[in-house]
């Protein structure tokens, strides 16, 4: 294999099913064929980030547990326990390459708050500027439901964007997006190449069949959305062939290839997208629906027609269409109590309703990201 010509940045995501190798165990073999490949680009000077799930598998393997309970403090504890055995191991397989990584664990807090947010990035870009390769986790000791990025798919994108990624490969149990479930349908096709993340696309994604870890195709469909709206390549490739990663800079590849924005959004509006879950949700008519995709206005309360969920001023919200089809998601000037009272009405009106305003608009354009 020969050098590749241009140092990139690239993000790697392995799943549970992954790093077991479809079995209930954690396959150090399997893993050590991951990191050769890692290191083999590491060497020829590509800043490498991993994000790893495993962690409850690891206790489990510690702790020599076949079976347990699923309740939260069990997953929990099994996270305790095999979040020291999994960046052992990582450690361990690394540095035979003589190569040091850096564990970080994050929850969905440290994504939502913009100076954690950024406190995180600084940290990653550290590590990757001394040549050091961060492997990231979910702190699943003690995240509950409420405070979960929710999958490593999602936490990878993230990630992604945290570390200014050229590229993301996302390792899973299928060879990439197929037109239809080819575990159901033996005419199913590779999708080769996606230039752009269609509701049709979203619709075909189907469910990972493993069972062994939180993420299916659709997550992987969100991530890919996330990643490439900041300028940033994904790869759906199958883990079972690590050495797929060498194609990141080749027009030939395995897998599903989703095309970077060639226009990606600004490093403020990537937060607004990668950073916060949104808290609630408003359904817009159609003339706001054509004002913010193809005029790039702010949206105005006149717009508004249903609030749906609580949440505050200063809030991610996502903003829909009539049929509830995710149009922009961005920072609400309002919150849900008061939306429900201004949705509908003329901006110089809610000064009267309200008996004051946080300007004309509900969410301006500068903080305002178009998925659509």
């Amino acid at each position: 294999m020969t050098a590749h010509s241009k140092t990139k940045t690239i993000v790697v995501k392995l799943g549970t099913s992954i790093l077991t190798a479809g079995t209930k165990s954690l396959s150090k073999e399997h893993i050590l064929e991951i990191v050769r490949v890692l290191a083999r680009l590491h060497s020829e000077g590509h800043r490498i980030v991993v994000v790893t799930s495993g962690a409850q598998a690891a206790g489990r393997d510690a702790l020599g547990l076949t079976s347990l309970g699923k309740n939260i403090a069990n997953r929990q504890m099994l996270a305790a326990v095999g979040q020291t055995y999994l960046i052992d191991l990582w450690a361990e397989l690394f540095a035979i390459y003589r190569i040091n990584i850096g564990q970080i664990l994050l929850t969905r807090a440290d994504l939502q708050d913009r100076e954690r947010y950024l406190n995180a990035r600084d940290t990653i870009n550290a590590l990757l500027d001394n040549k050091i390769i961060p492997v990231v986790n979910e702190n699943d000791a003690l995240v509950v439901a409420e405070i979960k990025v929710g999958d490593n798919d999602n936490l990878s994108a993230r990630v992604a964007v945290l570390a200014d990624a050229d590229v993301l490969f996302l390792l899973t149990d299928q060879n990439g997006l197929y037109t239809a479930d080819p575990n159901k349908d033996p005419e199913a096709k590779l999708i080769s190449e996606v230039e752009e993340i269609t509701d049709e696309v979203k619709n075909i994604a189907g469910d990972s069949i493993s069972g062994l870890g939180t993420g299916g195709m659709f997550t992987k469909i969100q991530a890919a959305q996330i990643a490439t709206m900041s300028g940033i390549e994904v790869n759906i490739v199958s883990g079972r062939h690590p050495e797929y990663i060498n194609e990141f800079d080749s027009p030939q590849h395995h897998g599903t290839r989703f095309k970077a924005k060639s226009n990606p959004i600004e490093r403020r509006k990537s937060w607004i997208l990668s950073g916060q879950a949104p808290r609630g949700m408003v359904n817009i008519d159609d003339g706001a629906v054509d004002a913010l995709v193809n005029k790039g206005s702010s949206l105005l309360p006149i717009g508004i027609k249903i609030v749906d969920g609580k949440f505050a001023r200063g809030d991610v919200i996502k903003v829909c269409d009539m049929n509830s089809r995710e149009i922009a998601r961005g920072i609400t000037h309002y919150d849900s109590d008061d939306l429900q009272r201004i949705k509908g009405v003329k901006s110089e009106d809610v000064a009267n309703i309200l008996g004051f305003e946080h300007g004309s608009v509900v969410i301006h354009r500068d903080d305002l990201v178009v998925v659509a």
